[in-house]
This record gives structure tokens, C-alpha cells and sequence, in this order.
């Protein structure tokens, strides 16, 4: 869920610049998905990361991966777009929903893996950070969602 915060962020820091000048922020946007990007691709990379865990940790790498190019190239086309079209929303939202089911999934391997923790240390320390970025990510959107529903309902008296 934390790329699809992400993306949400990239959205709404971009709207702040002027149409003109949003390309310059893709200087950013480049930046941040290094921070994501790069630690993954490290710990994939790691001769330890290879070696046996009962839970398939290393999947959920690879699939965090995906989500995560996935998510930069959602950053960069609403970055870039105005109006941004209303079927490129609906599939940033469907996006949101893998993207919390992916978020809930590496809980959930991680939660049960705390023996990979000897085994492949990198690896389960790396679900472990994402599995934290979910939780807070998810928490950041119900707060949302519920303020946004508060001010949706009509106050009657």
C-alpha cells in the first residue's frame, strides 16, 4: 500500500509547481523511486537472500518489485498530465486495491517467517520495512477515507 501512497504524494506535491515547470519535478520523482527501488534490488542481489526460507519471502520481493515499477510509472503520467483522464484514476485505483493486497500478504508471510530471520536475514529485515511502510500507508488512507466521509455526509439536525 505504500507505493500507492507514493504515487498519491507525487500527485498532489506536483500540483504545487506550475504546468510549465513539472517536468523539473521529475528530478524528484526519479530520486524517490531510487529510495524504493534500490534497496529491493539489493537485497535480491544478496548470495544470503538465495538460501532456504520456509516462507517465499524472495517472491514477495520480486512481486514488491514490479508493484514498485509499476508505481513510479503511475508518478510519472500524473505527474505530467492535467486533467489526468478518469480511466487512468480507476486504474490507479485498482492498482490501490493490489497494492493492499500485496501489503497484506507480506504481513502476513512476514509475520509467520520469523525464522528466516536467522536463515536470510536481508531478506526478512526487507519484509519487515515493507510490511511497516504498509501498515502506516493503510493507516494514512482509512484516516483519510474516514475524514472524507464525515465531510461526504449531510449534517442533519
Amino acid at each position: 500500500m505504500f507505493l500507492y501512497t507514493f504515487i498519491f504524494m507525487a500527485y498532489h506535491s506536483s500540483r504545487w509547481i506550475p504546468r510549465h515547470q513539472r517536468l523539473k519535478f521529475q528530478i524528484v520523482n526519479a530520486v524517490f523511486t531510487a529510495l524504493v527501488l534500490v534497496p529491493q534490488f539489493y537485497v535480491m542481489g544478496r548470495p544470503k537472500s538465495s538460501r532456504y526460507c520456509r516462507q517465499p519471502l524472495l517472491n514477495n520481493l520480486s512481486a514488491s518489485i514490479a508493484f514498485s515499477f509499476i508505481a513510479s510509472g503511475f508518478a510519472v503520467i500524473f505527474t505530467l498530465i492535467d486533467p489526468v483522464p478518469q480511466s487512468l484514476w480507476a486504474s490507479y485505483h485498482v492498482f490501490g486495491l493490489l497494492s493492499f493486497g500485496h501489503g497484506v500478504c507480506t504481513a502476513i508471510l512476514t509475520l509467520t517467517a520469523a525464522a528466516c530471520a536467522k536463515t536470510t536475514p536481508e531478506l526478512y529485515y526487507m519484509s519487515l520495512i515493507l510490511t511497516v511502510a504498509s501498515v502506516f500507508s493503510t493507516g494514512f488512507f482509512m484516516v483519510r477515507g474516514g475524514l472524507w466521509l464525515t465531510n461526504r455526509l449531510p449534517v442533519t439536525e
